[in-house]
């Protein structure tokens, strides 16, 4: 079961962290590969199994050496030799990947090959017919290893785009579970609807990445009655979230599942003929004044952002949190916050201004010296995003962007951001920390002070490719005690 838009939308043009790493030739791998380049830096192993990499050497220079050998005639013996040894060492490493599954005589074989490959030097070749098959065998040799660098990428890119086995059996059981079991509906249906309390909004297919959101943000708030959470899902997942949240209390919170793909709104116009869409990631490169590229995860809201005034009608404020986040503070005093005549109250980060991403975004109807602003963490204002109609702007620019060039995805996020521009409330840098996805080298003190913690970037942290030394700030949250944790092995 694949995730469904999370990291898959990358804009690969010039991007080399200062701190990613380079392949064997020193050229860029992150301009190619992205995060996998930073995980297999991180990864290297030292090389095992050194006996089949000198039989490998062996082969290779013995092939080199043979046609010229051949065309030889007062050299037939030793040419059959050579001929022998090469087809022996092609027999072995057939057979052998690892220097255990090597027989017991491979070291006489070798020591046999390489007099044979000695003798072979000490007469005078052409060296230009060695060279030329020398280039030949490299050529190969290099092809044959940027074929598997490419396959180890994709199978990287795969996993980190796909719901782990553990995760989809964790929601097939508690699919089944449901059906097996009636349960009762959810209680204190009233909160749900009660603009005096503090709404938070989640948008996600993942059980256990909603529920450490909600853990996280119960865990720290001074009044978690106040609290009312709404996780947005789709149809594939409804049920499994449903009844994780019913048989999992997070102290006094109220939590509200809704199918997205099956909801009836008030506003007859905004009918939702689309699935549930994520917030959308974009990798960007931005060029530096000292011609450093670094490389940026931007998250933006999704098509199904876009639905929040209707969906919930009946509200005022909320705040949308994005399920690659964890919070460590309490968040009360968002809803104390004054933004004025702005809509969003967002992350913005002023070091990448829309001016930097002309590439992506094209030349007109930017402002080119805009900062730019990230979901995660967003304060919305809905009567102000009502009176002004944004969802209305949105759909209308979608559609006069569609007839440009550019992907569907790159046209969201322009549209987005015009949307929202002149907009947007910059929160202080003490409420997120972004980039724990995709960046080794955060600052530990920034990390343990700031409210939210943003996993944007490849490298989640319920994935076996998460950083390792961010994960513990999310798996805190979980609830290691529940029994479809353990019939499905997931770990914390």
């Amino acid at each position: 079961m694949q995730q469904k838009s999370r990291v898959s939308h990358h804009n690969d043009e010039g991007t080399q962290h200062k701190r990613s790493s380079t392949d064997e030739s020193g050229k860029s791998c992150e301009l190619t590969f992205g995060s996998y380049c930073i995980w297999r830096q991180q990864h290297r192993e030292d090389m095992k199994d050194a006996m089949i990499k000198k039989l490998k050497d062996q082969l290779f220079v013995a092939r080199a050496y043979y046609p010229s050998i051949a065309k030889l005639p007062t050299q037939d013996k030793l040419s059959r030799q050579l001929k022998q040894n090469i087809q022996e060492l092609e027999r072995v490493l057939s057979e052998s990947t690892t220097d255990a599954d090597l027989p017991p005589e491979i070291e006489k074989k070798l020591q046999k090959t390489e007099v044979t490959v000695a003798k072979a030097k000490s007469f005078p070749v052409d060296c230009n017919n060695v060279d030329k098959k020398l280039r030949q065998i490299f050529d190969l040799t290099e092809d044959e290893a940027d074929f598997h660098m490419r396959q180890s990428a994709f199978l990287y890119k795969l996993t980190v785009h796909t719901m782990p086995k553990s995760l989809h059996c964790l929601s097939l059981k508690l699919t089944v579970e449901y059906f097996k079991n009636p349960y009762d509906k959810e209680a204190e249906a009233e909160k749900f609807v009660d603009s005096s309390l503090h709404h938070y909004v989640i948008f996600s297919n993942n059980v256990l990445a909603a529920s450490a959101v909600i853990n996280s943000t119960v865990t720290h708030a001074k009044e978690s009655w106040k609290q009312v959470f709404h996780v947005l899902t789709d149809e594939e997942n409804y049920y499994a979230m449903k009844l994780w949240f019913l048989r999992n209390k997070y102290r006094e919170a109220a939590v509200q599942v809704l199918n997205i793909e099956n909801l009836h709104l008030d506003n007859p116009k905004m009918e939702i003929s689309a699935p549930l869409s994520l917030p959308e990631e974009f990798r960007v490169s931005i060029q530096s004044a000292m011609s450093q590229t670094r490389t940026e995860y931007m998250s933006i809201f999704s098509h199904s952002h876009y639905l929040l005034p209707d969906i919930f009608s009946k509200l005022k404020k909320i705040v949308v949190l994005d399920d690659d986040v964890v919070v460590q503070r309490d968040l009360s005093a968002l809803w104390t916050l004054s933004m004025g005549e702005k809509v969003n109250g967002a992350a913005q980060f002023c070091s990448v201004r829309l001016g930097q991403l002309r590439s992506y975004l094209g030349e007109k109807g930017i402002n080119q010296n805009s900062c730019s602003w990230m979901s995660g963490l967003n304060v919305i204002d809905l009567v102000r995003w009502r009176d002004l109609g944004l969802t209305q702007t949105y759909k209308r620019l979608i559609k006069e962007l569609s007839g440009q060039e550019g992907s569907m995805e790159a046209n969201a996020w322009r549209a987005s951001l015009l949307t929202f521009e002149g907009k947007i409330y910059p929160l202080d840098d003490s409420w997120v920390v972004s980039g724990l996805g995709h960046d080794y080298m955060l600052d530990t003190q920034a990390l343990n002070k700031a409210a939210v913690l943003h996993y944007n970037g490849n490298m989640k942290p319920w994935l076996d490719m998460g950083i390792p030394k961010y994960r513990s700030y999310w798996r805190k949250f979980l609830n290691n005690e529940d029994q479809f944790l353990s019939e499905c092995n997931v770990y914390s």
